[in-house]
């Protein structure tokens, strides 16, 4: 990205709003705002921001709805806002097409870090899948088009199951999955309830990928979220 990143702040908060744009500014980035979602729709489509910050509890609509409305049109990265704290919010959120999610009350160092990450995703993203692009990942490389993986230089087995598994996961470039999309991706819509499928298949990839599985740095699990693949 050669100019400053532009930052759409959809906040109905006024607080939260300055608080927020003050600490963009400060990085030298550009910050719109909106404080409903109608607003919020309507400066995504006109400002084309190159990312999205989005509270989920707007005036005139959830937060969630904005984001399956921005799906319809617009892959740009949307880092959800919110003071809810169920996960079954952070999933839903999840599900309808955000990249993540940060809880209120947060801290401007995270907020800035996850943006800045999904920034360099979105930037990363078109060359990424290409066919035939190799991806790589502490002593991993992952060859995508001849479905060759190896560790240290030295081949390693994944089965058809655990090569999809994290070929999804590649694919999202360290965004989160939820079970949810997990097991659509991989296994098909029939299977959504088998998330203990999700859990034995996860355990021997990191069996095969992991120098510590019990401790894994690059296959990470969003607690009863789903997961998500560090890239490095």
């Amino acid at each position: 990205m050669t100019s400053s990143p532009r930052i759409l702040l959809i906040e109905d908060d006024a607080n939260i709003r300055r608080f927020v744009r003050l600490a963009l500014e400060d990085e030298g980035w550009h910050v719109c705002e909106a404080d409903t979602a109608k607003r919020g729709l309507i400066e995504a489509a006109s400002r084309q921001p190159d990312a999205i910050v989005l509270d989920l509890g707007l005036p005139d609509g959830d937060g969630k709805s904005v984001i399956a409305e921005l799906r319809g049109w617009s892959q740009l990265p949307i880092l959800v806002l919110s003071a809810r704290e169920r996960e079954e919010e952070k999933v839903a959120a999840l599900d309808a097409g955000a990249d993540d999610y940060l809880s209120k009350p947060f801290g401007i160092p995270e907020l800035l870090a996850r943006l800045r990450v999904m920034l360099r995703r979105s930037q990363q993203s078109a060359s990424a899948e290409k066919p035939g692009s190799r991806v790589c990942f502490g002593d991993v490389t992952v060859d995508l088009a001849s479905h060759e993986v190896r560790r240290n230089d030295a081949a390693i087995h994944l089965t058809p199951i655990e090569f999809r598994l994290l070929s999804a996961l590649i694919a999202a470039q360290g965004r989160v999955l939820t079970h949810r999309q997990l097991l659509l991706k991989v296994w098909g819509p029939e299977y959504l309830d088998r998330q203990h499928y999700l859990r034995v298949h996860m355990a021997n990839l990191r069996q095969k990928v992991e120098a510590n599985p019990a401790q894994p740095i690059y296959l990470v699990t969003e607690l009863q979220v789903g997961y998500r693949l560090v890239l490095s």
